[in-house]
């Protein structure tokens, strides 16, 4: 059979009540979107047998694949297996084999099972168990009806494991298409001016698609390609990006399937054998953070300066006190020295500073607004700064993280 779209049902009353943080819809929705399977819909429910028969038995009615998580360990309250098979109509056989495995893993750490655990052996009728290579509770994999059901473990550590090598390559024979999807990093330009410029692209343009999703501060377009195969697919997409790229939102484009920009702009700054200083007053360390949160960023990271205080700008960076008291500590010139600064004094190539009114409340010292925020740039061949206006009714936090991302995305800039 073919597979078009389906369902995912996580099971636990655990998820409903918060306290364990449901990630496994995201990571089996990228997997469904890349087999080219269209999720309709996802659900919780918690461990109670009447509503779990209930939401079982309505995805079944919409949906070619149900894929379950949860509920599959050995206490009495797990009854996904023993709901989904009366839903199916299916008897529970002890699988002898799997039994055998789960007595196994109990004596690999000088354990005897406990007699409960063998009900983790019974498998529907006509099911593949799936090995799980990290606990006792096997996957199931059903045919049954014109429908697919897959009954995964809840923790996500068996979860993952067991979808990509057993799951994974049993869906991709029953998809049709492909999904070859890429995204598009947009900083400078807000939501609504990026739609206003790609609406038309984004209306009539099904296949491949062109979707917005807004971050702090910045956003991610969304191309994707239904397609026979990777080569179509990617050809599709690269048209898609070629014609956003062309548009007035391309000058604000700064990466293609960019995890993090600090990583990238960690990468880049590796690739280019250039080094880096940062000197922040609004941002507090943030900026130095994120940067340092990077893997190998001690390779081109030399460190910075948090200069909080007018005093601290002048003893540490060598600001002008008299570019303080004539354009205030939140001005481009300040920016633009302080930058200097931590180039000078640290001897990198290139160094960023920031500051700004980060709020709630302006200071009426600097004569500014809350959200705004100057960035300065310092190379051995120019210094400038950017001014930035933030939305002064975002809060605090908000403001820091856009001025550390706007910051990063001027560095890109400096290495294109």
């Amino acid at each position: 059979m073919k597979i078009k779209n389906a369902e995912i049902l996580c099971v636990g009353t655990e998820l409903l009540l918060g306290e364990v943080v449901n990630t496994n819809v995201a990571y089996l929705g990228r997997a469904l979107a890349r087999l080219g399977i269209s999720v309709y819909h996802t659900s919780v429910v918690g461990d109670n047998q009447a509503r779990l028969y209930e939401a079982v038995t309505t995805a079944l009615k919409n949906a070619d694949l149900l894929i379950l998580s949860g509920g599959l360990g050995p206490t009495y309250d797990d009854l996904t297996k023993e709901t989904v098979a009366e839903v199916l109509g299916l008897p529970l056989v002890r699988d002898v084999a799997i039994l055998c495995e789960i007595e196994e893993y109990f004596a690999s750490s000088n354990r005897k099972m406990p007699p409960n655990n063998a009900k983790q052996a019974d498998i529907p009728l006509g099911a593949i168990a799936l090995k799980n290579r990290t606990g006792t509770a096997p996957g199931i994999f059903v045919e049954h009806n014109g429908k697919v059901v897959v009954l995964l473990p809840g923790p996500p550590f068996e979860l993952c494991p067991m979808f990509d090598e057993f799951v994974f390559p049993r869906l991709r024979e029953m998809s049709d298409k492909i999904l070859v999807s890429h995204n598009i990093h947009v900083m400078g330009m807000g939501e609504s001016e990026v739609e206003m410029h790609l609406l038309d692209l984004m209306k009539n343009s099904a296949n491949p698609s062109l979707a917005p999703y807004a971050k702090e501060g910045e956003m991610r377009l969304r191309v994707g390609a239904l397609a026979d195969s990777e080569e179509e697919g990617e050809k599709m997409c690269r048209e898609m990006i070629e014609r956003v790229k062309a548009s007035p939102v391309g000058e604000y484009i700064y990466a293609l399937d960019a995890e993090y920009i600090e990583k990238l702009v960690v990468e880049k700054l590796k690739e280019k054998k250039l080094t880096l200083s940062v000197a922040e007053s609004c941002t507090g360390g943030y900026l130095g953070k994120r940067i340092t949160d990077i893997s190998g960023a001690s390779n081109v990271f030399s460190g910075g300066f948090i200069t909080y205080s007018s005093k601290a700008k002048i003893d540490l960076l060598g600001v002008n006190p008299e570019t303080l008291e004539k354009h205030t500590a939140v001005s481009g010139e300040v920016a633009i020295e302080m930058a200097i600064g931590a180039r000078e004094r640290l001897g990198t190539d290139i160094a960023v500073s920031v500051t700004g009114e980060a709020g709630p409340n302006p200071d009426p010292a600097t004569k500014q607004e809350v959200g705004t925020v100057f960035i300065g740039v310092s190379t051995k061949e120019q210094s400038y700064s950017v001014k930035l206006t933030i939305s002064r009714q975002r809060d605090r936090e908000y403001i820091r993280k856009v001025a550390a991302s706007s910051a990063l995305r001027e560095i890109l800039k400096l290495m294109k």
